[in-house]
């Protein structure tokens, strides 16, 4: 059913749109004198990229429907692996929290957004959203969702639709309040830019935390069936 892909999918949608990274690019792009052309190309990219993605894992997984077939069980020993490897990075991103005091890690690349333009801004928002590994693994996990479900064609592509839609909430979410009405949106963009930097690896702990529990569960629920 289709109400009940859109359910499974929700969570690793969520995990796409709260991305700390993507959020504070978005923030740093919408500061620049080329803000109301590179932040629109940004969301562009990112939209693009979550879509070609999804569209893409779910005509991979398209027997999946089947619960005896090889890529169901494929699917089952993914989210397993996945699951494992999501719950070793929360282990990681705890490690690298910032003491007390001390300012946390900003990516040398961020420095160099003030010079960006539409087209590099496009290229910014593909490679963070499809070519980013973890929400490759989050957007392969819900293409396996809809891909189960054995939905036709018009309701895969209203799953579909659902996921990129949450997946690009913050991002293009970010560059509409800024195009509204940019001189009210830039203190709480900053705000949310700074809550973010100072608690990134947090955020990440928590998301792969209840995204690892959650895909190893499925996956030994469904090899154990």
């Amino acid at each position: 059913m289709l109400s009940e892909a859109i359910g499974s999918l929700l969570v690793s949608a969520a995990a796409v749109a709260l991305s700390p990274i993507p959020i504070i690019a978005i923030v740093v792009v919408l500061g620049t004198p080329k803000a109301r052309t590179a932040g629109p190309a940004f969301a562009l990219g990112w939209v693009v990229g979550i879509a070609v993605v999804a569209t893409a894992s779910v005509l991979l997984l398209a027997d999946a429907d089947d619960p005896n077939s090889s890529t169901a069980t494929g699917i089952n020993w993914v989210d397993v692996g996945v699951g494992v490897l999501f719950l070793g990075m929360a282990a990681k991103q705890w490690g690298k929290r910032p003491e007390p005091g001390q300012a946390p890690e900003t990516p040398g690349w961020m420095a160099r957004l003030d010079s960006l333009n539409a087209g590099r801004a496009v290229g910014l928002g593909l490679v963070l959203s499809a070519l980013n590994p973890k929400n490759l693994a989050l957007t392969f996990t819900a293409a396996a969702s809809i891909a189960a479900a054995g939905l036709s064609d018009a309701d895969t592509a209203i799953a579909i639709a659902v996921f990129v839609i949450v997946g690009s909430i913050t991002v293009a979410g970010a560059v509409v309040v800024y195009l509204i009405d940019a001189e009210r949106a830039a203190r709480p963009l900053e705000a949310v830019k700074g809550f973010m930097s100072d608690h990134n690896a947090v955020i990440m702990m928590v998301i792969l935390l209840l995204l690892g529990l959650k895909l190893l569960g499925n996956g030994v629920g469904g090899l154990w069936a």
